[in-house]
């Protein structure tokens, strides 16, 4: 009796805790000892006899390396199973979305909501001097070079590492072949990008890009003013900490360097993180002899070549709507 009694024991011993109830998450830092894991899991209830988790700890020699991260385990799981677990660095990871067309504003809010990083060491992660010469990004923020993408990133990953993880992804999905394409039309790297978070910040089929971007283009090429609504929605967001999404009669006055209604040429920088289909039709887009265009309501665009045939195109669109 008394034999089976310790045999139950050593068995009990043998998980982490009761089973039953919730998923248990917590944190190994960086550098922690044996110990401080073991007091982390038993504040967890993820422990059942302290002394067993030594002993599993020992002739596993797991002590040795505890790899840092977030980790979930269920009640009743085994102390090797948590140990093995953390030995073979299996934490808690976090799909993260980032969609064509948000800001660096958007995505530092979005990685605050789900990283242990706050909005404001994301913003600085991404004006990072040595982040941007890294990448080589000649400008004064990262804002344009964040692929947008699904990422499965570690649940407890810094701003740095988030941003550069984001960074890594636009380094690997540029096509050199692009450089040669865009400098025949006088293009730098960031120009592109520039004029590729205006197109993705006007598009909503993706057929019609290439021939946005060609209006765009067209109008620089004759020195036209560009009148992009995503420059003053950008301009507004970055006074004001929010996108605006419908912009009033007003909002085409906000003074800044990003208002192409107030400032010839590109603005300084991208207003936007664009997707590789608006990045493609910068660097092929339509052979179209398009300066206006006009939204329909249905997501398209009526396109036109003068200004009176842009008039007539958006007074069929407000007869329309």
């Amino acid at each position: 009796m008394i034999r089976r009694l310790l045999l139950l024991a050593v068995l009990l011993a043998a998980c982490g805790g009761a089973p039953g109830g919730p998923v248990e998450r917590f944190t190994v830092p960086d550098g922690a000892s044996l110990a401080q894991v073991e007091d982390s899991l038993s504040a967890h209830r993820l422990l059942g006899w302290r002394p067993w988790f030594r002993v599993v700890a020992k002739l596993g020699k797991f002590e040795r390396d505890l790899k840092p991260g977030i980790y979930e385990f269920a009640p009743g799981t085994s102390a090797l199973a948590i140990l093995r677990d953390i030995r073979n660095a299996k934490y808690l990871r976090i799909k993260l979305t980032i969609p064509e067309g948000f800001t660096t504003i958007d995505i530092a809010e979005l990685v605050a909501q789900h990283f242990p990083a706050p909005r404001d060491s994301v913003l600085a992660a991404v004006h990072d001097a040595a982040i941007l010469r890294e990448y080589d990004i000649p400008a004064p923020s990262a804002e344009g070079f964040l692929a947008p993408d699904t990422y499965t990133i570690a649940a407890h990953s810094s701003a740095r590492a988030v941003v550069t993880t984001l960074l890594d992804q636009f380094k690997a999905q540029w096509d050199p072949a692009w450089d040669t394409a865009l400098a025949g039309r006088h293009l730098n790297r960031l120009q592109a990008v520039t004029l590729a978070s205006i197109v993705e910040g006007e598009a909503r089929v993706d057929e019609e890009r290439p021939i946005i971007a060609a209006v765009y283009l067209n109008r620089m090429r004759i020195g036209m003013p560009l009148q992009a609504d995503p420059t003053v929605q950008y301009a507004i967001q970055l006074q004001d900490g929010a996108r605006k999404p419908r912009l009033i009669f007003a909002d085409y006055r906000v003074k800044s360097p990003y208002n192409t209604y107030l400032v010839p040429g590109l603005p300084p920088g991208p207003v936007g993180n664009p997707g590789r289909k608006s990045l493609e039709a910068v660097v092929a887009p339509a052979s179209v002899p398009y300066l206006y265009f006009v939204a329909t309501g249905d997501g398209r665009h009526t396109f036109s070549r003068t200004y009176g045939e842009h008039l007539r195109a958006i007074a069929r669109s407000r007869r329309g709507r």
